[in-house]
């Protein structure tokens, strides 16, 4: 089931945004040790306006356990998303730059799509997807008619899944020295026409 993120919930989805801080090869996990990393991030997490903070996530449950996550934001917020990590870093003892993201990663006027990972044990079950189709609901619903994200062009699995609910390219940016594709799609309200 679809829910809202809650603190109990943190250690979980920490460990399920590892595998994109991995993917992505973020130069700060060369530096801090992957439990602090992770204690940090989920500190963080209780910042509303932090980039994982709680208000800014759903999941999806399974029997109790965390299944699936997923992130977004207006791309208006990308200028203070990462504020809130930078404070645990200092309060850990660690320099602000010291910080996971460096690079802007959404386009003007989306809601951008920042992370969506599934468990590796519920993967092929479909649930990748809901949590996209109920993340298009929760940018219709802050008022966004498109929504955009970033896909590793080393990915093309991932592109051809993005690609075949709507999602075309606009655009190329680099990440954590990563190529990725912008990929967005037009949203319509099927709430209102219903």
């Amino acid at each position: 089931m679809i829910r809202s993120i809650s603190q109990k919930d943190t250690t979980e989805i920490t460990a399920l945004l590892w595998i994109i801080f991995e993917d992505m090869e973020l130069s700060l996990l060369n530096k801090i040790p992957k439990n602090k990393v992770l204690e940090m991030v989920g500190e963080a997490m209780a910042d509303p306006t932090y980039r994982y903070g709680m208000n800014r996530g759903i999941v999806f449950e399974h029997n109790g356990e965390i299944a699936g996550v997923s992130f977004g934001y207006p791309a208006i917020d990308e200028s203070v998303i990462d504020e809130p990590f930078k404070k645990v870093l200092i309060k850990n003892g660690y320099a602000e730059n010291e910080t996971l993201f460096v690079d802007k990663e959404a386009f003007p006027k989306e809601w951008y799509l920042d992370s969506i990972v599934v468990h590796k044990k519920y993967r092929g079950l479909g649930i990748g997807s809901i949590l996209l189709k109920e993340m298009d609901h929760l940018a219709i619903n802050a008022g966004y008619s498109t929504i955009g994200l970033n896909v590793d062009i080393g990915n093309p699995k991932a592109k051809k899944l993005y690609s075949s609910i709507g999602y075309k390219k606009v655009g190329e940016i680099v990440l954590s020295g990563h190529r990725y594709e912008h990929l967005n799609k037009p949203l319509m309200n099927t709430r209102m026409a219903n």
